[in-house]
């Protein structure tokens, strides 16, 4: 057998935790042999429910606790008062060097403050961002940043574009994804200044990043590029747009195959490219935003996950753990400051 992996879980984190939560880890358990979970929660809760999800005792371990960090509570109230939580404990194993990732479905801000607190940043790195997998007609793609910071400079979405790029090549195997900055044109005269800027930079880095500039809106789900980089208020802007669009898809299809015979005759004959579309655009395999720039893997689960959505968060951090996704971005990092001139140790 392969050496174990472990992965920390807030076993508590969640709007249907920790049924969903268990029943996540134990799907995750079956598809990889080598993972081992350290499940932070109430052990008088967890136990029963344990055992009616088959994971087996050798692939686990409880840690006692009975705080739970709720999804009302502000990140400044959760860092005061939830040291004991199953959230802060889980992270802390990371921290610790327990385990290599923490999962959870938990209070998002709440993570996002934990995580940086317990776990810091890699050198080089200002800001962490959020960074999710999008379906496109090419293929899965990754986006950063997601909502973290509303504000960046050049420098911050440079380092996204790095941190983007090289958490591609880890979860996909791509070892030339396509890098390009979210921008409201694609010529080099339009978008803000910082934006401008950060392509300049970008440029000059050459070889080590597939730069291919700036990218719109709609080329986001026609897979123009493979890693889409911008601010938070963007980047959040644009993802939510792309699920109100699936999601109105969706509806204005099934109603318009209701309304007569031959609608849903055609929804008859339709039925099995639809259902293969429905596989590819389906969510939940695409569960798990990820806070990257920590020095330390955190991966934020959709609150509302079923068990297959939380069993594909844990995929992603299991591929971020075997493939040292932080140690990665810690060497692009310090190759980029070299060429930069920004690292004193680079100075002739």
């Amino acid at each position: 057998m392969d050496k174990q992996i472990v992965i920390s879980i807030d076993a508590m984190g969640g709007d249907f935790a920790p049924r969903s939560v268990l029943e996540g880890v134990a799907i995750a358990a079956k598809k990889h042999k080598d993972l081992f979970f350290f499940l932070f929660g109430n052990e008088e809760v967890l136990t029963p429910i344990i055992k009616e999800v088959g994971l087996p005792e050798t692939r686990y371990k409880i840690h006692h606790t009975t705080h739970v960090i709720k999804g009302t509570d502000k990140p400044s109230h959760a860092i005061r008062t939830g040291r004991e939580s199953s959230m802060w404990q889980a992270i802390m194993a990371v921290r610790n060097g327990y385990a290599k990732a923490v999962v959870s479905a938990g209070n998002t801000g709440a993570l996002m403050a934990m995580s940086k607190i317990c776990l810091g940043m890699i050198p080089g790195i200002d800001r962490p961002a959020i960074a999710a997998i999008l379906p496109s007609e090419t293929g899965p793609i990754t986006c950063l940043d997601l909502g973290a910071n509303t504000e960046c400079d050049a420098q911050n979405l440079v380092e996204f574009a790095i941190m983007g790029d090289v958490l591609h090549k880890v979860l996909f195997g791509d070892e030339h994804p396509k890098v390009g900055l979210l921008n409201i044109g694609s010529e080099e005269t339009k978008g803000r200044e910082e934006i401008r800027d950060a392509a300049t930079q970008l440029k000059e880095y050459g070889e080590h990043l597939n730069f291919v500039g700036f990218v719109e809106g709609n080329d986001i789900a026609a897979g123009k590029a493979q890693v889409y980089v911008s601010d938070g208020f963007s980047g959040n802007i644009a993802l939510k747009t792309l699920e109100g669009t699936a999601k109105f898809f969706a509806h204005t299809l099934k109603k318009g195959m209701k309304r007569s015979p031959f609608g849903i005759l055609g929804f008859l004959i339709a039925a099995p490219a639809l259902k293969k579309l429905k596989k590819k655009l389906d969510p939940r395999q695409y569960n798990g935003a990820m806070l990257v720039g920590l020095n330390g893997i955190s991966v934020k689960s959709h609150g509302g996950a079923d068990a297959f959505s939380f069993a594909c968060a844990i995929d992603s951090a299991a591929r971020m753990a075997k493939n040292d996704l932080c140690e990665k971005i810690k060497t692009e990092m310090t190759a980029f400051m070299n060429l930069s001139g920004l690292n004193d140790t680079a100075a002739p």
